[in-house]
């Protein structure tokens, strides 16, 4: 682990006429260090999500959250009230995945420019923000993708069109999903088809199956969270990102 000094800001970066909202975390030090990319949960970049960033960043990872409701709702950020989820569920379905994909890798070109960044990047995302993450292992920057309990993976796409599990062949680097086994939200089934599609396109992988852990698990400003559960997953995070990304 590296000095736990970090440095962080709100900031707005580029995608053409764009101007996409982003919180940055980034070690103390001229690194270089790698990039991360942190992806929200429907409740925008709020507090978790920024906690979540500077963690990161302070095992050595220059970490950026872009809004991924930009184009819906800038500047949103929610709790967790029901009205909360529904106005957050609201946002995703107006999504795209294309649109997704392009805001991702301007944050990914924004690192880039860094000084302090090498270019070799991760990308790390919870509930809404785990599916996304799944789709954003397909570009080819992402080497190390860590999936927090994205529902509809195997089943639909921001937009529509294929289901995002279509895409697993194209996935670049490793990528490890997690998931809670009392989540009705991503029934087991599901679970097992994601594992068999990564399995079957011959992708690095790991999946993390968490008995009693419901969805929510790793946020400690749910109801739902899991403090083992969450510390377990945390310790995989880790090893997963200083293996692929660190070394590299």
């Amino acid at each position: 682990m590296t000095d736990s000094k970090i440095r962080a800001k709100n900031l707005k970066i580029a995608n053409g006429d764009l101007e996409i909202a982003a919180y940055l975390a980034m070690p103390e030090g001229e690194g270089p260090f790698p990039g991360m990319m942190v992806l929200q949960e429907i409740f925008g970049v709020n507090a978790h999500i920024r906690e979540v960033t500077e963690r990161i960043a302070k095992e050595g990872y220059v970490a950026i959250a872009p809004a991924i409701f930009q184009r819906q709702a800038p500047g949103f950020e929610t709790g967790y009230t029901p009205e909360d989820i529904q106005i957050g569920r609201q946002y995703k379905d107006q999504t795209q995945a294309s649109e997704l994909l392009g805001d991702i890798q301007a944050a990914i070109n924004y690192l880039k420019s860094l000084p302090e960044v090498k270019p070799v990047f991760g990308c790390i995302g919870f509930c809404f923000g785990g599916h996304v993450a799944y789709l954003a292992a397909t570009l080819p920057d992402i080497k190390a993708t860590a999936s927090f309990y994205g529902a509809g993976v195997a089943t639909n796409t921001p937009g529509g069109g294929e289901p995002t599990i279509a895409r697993t062949k194209d996935i670049k680097g490793t990528l490890y999903a997690f998931f809670g086994m009392e989540d009705a939200s991503i029934p087991a089934e599901q679970i097992d088809q994601i594992e068999a599609e990564l399995e079957k396109h011959h992708i690095p992988h790991r999946v993390f199956r968490y008995d009693g852990a419901d969805h929510g698990f790793f946020c400690d400003h749910r109801a739902s969270y899991n403090d083992t559960t969450a510390a377990d997953a945390w310790k995989q995070v880790k090893q997963l990102f200083e293996q692929e990304l660190q070394a590299a």
